[in-house]
């Protein structure tokens, strides 16, 4: 390359790297938004704030899809650096995303997700799967569409081209394998895990009413000690918990229960470790591709080893007991309080409705359910009407359930009305990475657990950062998880960790 198309590729990158900065920009509104239509926005402004997030849609899609950024794309050239290379690559893929779909089928979709999302939440309440269907059909439409535009673009499958969104590189002949075998370890898996826990204590129920203030605090002192930023994110109430909001601007969320203060600490937990990711990311690359997180498996794997890695394991509670018992004014003598019986409490096999309230060992069948509804759907074999009944039959087969109505079947989760059609996959792909990414930070790092029983985090984290947050999106995530473990992503560390833990296996 001679110096005179040396500095014009240069310069074509310099020129990209401030455009994808703008877009970075109003991603982190977009964010700021949602979080707020998510946890606090009155109900008579969601026409108003659907057309505001279409409306910032559109124009993110607009720069990326401006009649000269092929040109740029083509003409380029990164710097003599592995991350600023990495960061061009990941500037032609995320272009190729989105110069498949026009900007009219952008925004069309964008409000009709605002308005789904708000009719969900009425039909969630009541129970009223007819009362969404309108609205739900419109989204899987534009979805559908939305796939359709990027398989042809991409040369992909309309599924694969949608998973490719949330989880760059992986595709659906990568997970029908895992998840087959899956299905076909989860029965005897099932069923080992309750008849080995039937041969313990049962459970004692810790004696509440938890009042929320309580709470909150003790969920943001845990935040604090797991490694969370306080200065940059913070801790909201919504209907379903959630991580998001904006560059150096976490916001996390959870639900109170005042007779329940379990599930909001566990909630709490889960999304801290979805921020540490987010807050871990390398700050020299903030609004820039590879600044992000790299994709949803890897994303879901932080929140699954920081709440069922860690948070659910005995050095853990051992940590956590006394605070619990001072949070909510319990006896020292009362055994519910224990580290044992709260390790009991963590670790209990139910089979439930809630796929959220799930635990470890279910877990997997609610995904399957989810997958499976989701792929046929995009694919046309299934029609959207006969969603309640083709998932209330597989949530029977799989965990023995009846469900008895749609709020608690087919309504609970708000991905569906959301528009994040190929998202469902990567929650178990994530918890299959969690196993892979404890055991190897266990192997390298053995003061790990024994450092959790006195509540420090800190050699974790350190294990943490420099091998996965603050490598972003500057390898796959296959070859994070690799060059972290050792090995290809795989199930074995998943499978050894849920025979360990439920079914008493040394």
């Amino acid at each position: 390359m001679n110096i005179q198309s040396g500095t014009a590729s240069q310069q074509a990158y310099e020129t990209l790297r401030q455009r994808f900065a703008r877009m970075g920009h109003i991603r982190n509104a977009l964010g700021i938004l949602g979080w707020d239509k998510d946890t606090m926005m009155p109900t008579g402004a969601s026409h108003s704030r659907a057309e505001s997030i279409a409306t910032l849609a559109v124009l993110s899609h607009e720069l990326m899809t401006a009649p000269d950024m092929a040109a740029l794309l083509d003409r380029a050239d990164a710097p003599d650096d592995a991350m600023a290379r990495a960061n061009l690559r990941e500037m032609r893929r995320q272009h190729a995303h989105a110069a498949a779909v026009p900007s009219d089928l952008v925004e069309a979709a964008s409000r009709a997700a605002s308005h789904c999302e708000m009719a969900w939440r009425t039909a969630r309440r009541d129970s009223d799967f007819a009362a969404l269907l309108p609205a739900l059909q419109t989204v899987l439409s534009r979805t559908r569409e939305i796939a359709a535009a990027k398989a042809d673009a991409l040369g992909l499958s309309p599924y694969d081209a949608l998973l490719d969104q949330y989880d760059p590189g992986t595709r659906q002949a990568d997970i029908d394998p895992v998840f087959a075998e899956l299905s076909s370890e989860l029965p005897d898996l099932i069923a080992t895990a309750l008849d080995h826990q039937k041969g313990q204590p049962a459970p004692l129920p810790l004696p509440g009413p938890f009042e929320v203030p309580a709470q909150e605090k003790l969920g943001r002192d845990t935040m604090r000690a797991l490694g969370f930023d306080m200065a940059r994110g913070r801790l909201d109430v919504s209907l379903h918990p959630f991580c998001g909001g904006a560059e150096d601007d976490v916001r996390i969320t959870t639900r109170y229960e005042r007779d329940d203060c379990l599930n909001a600490l566990m909630g709490v937990v889960h999304e801290t470790g979805h921020a540490l990711y987010e807050q871990g990311l390398p700050g020299a690359w903030r609004a820039q591709p590879v600044g992000e997180a790299r994709g949803m498996s890897l994303h879901e794997s932080q929140s699954l080893l920081m709440e069922m890695q860690i948070c659910r394991s005995r050095p853990f509670m051992d940590w956590m007991a006394p605070r619990l018992r001072a949070a909510f004014g319990g006896s020292a003598t009362d055994a519910a309080w224990t580290p044992e019986n709260l390790h009991r409490l963590v670790t209990r096999v139910r089979p439930g409705f809630i796929r959220v309230d799930a635990d470890e060992v279910t877990y997997p069948a609610h995904i399957l359910v989810r997958y499976e509804m989701e792929t046929a759907l995009i694919a046309g074999k299934m029609k959207l009407a006969d969603l309640p009944e083709a998932f209330n039959t597989r949530i029977h087969d799989l965990l023995g359930l009846k469900v008895p109505e749609d709020r608690l079947g087919c309504l609970q989760d708000i991905h569906w009305p959301s528009g994040s059609w190929g998202y469902f996959p990567t929650y178990t792909l994530g918890a299959i990475l969690a196993a892979q990414l404890r055991e190897a930070a266990e192997r390298d790092t053995p003061s790990i657990m024994p450092a959790i029983g006195n509540g420090d985090f800190a050699p974790l984290l350190d294990w943490l950062r420099p091998r996965v947050h603050a490598r972003g999106s500057g390898a796959s995530t296959v070859e994070i998880v690799r060059d972290a473990t050792g090995a290809v992503p795989n199930t074995g560390p998943y499978l050894r960790h849920l025979r360990q833990r439920y079914c008493a296996e040394a």
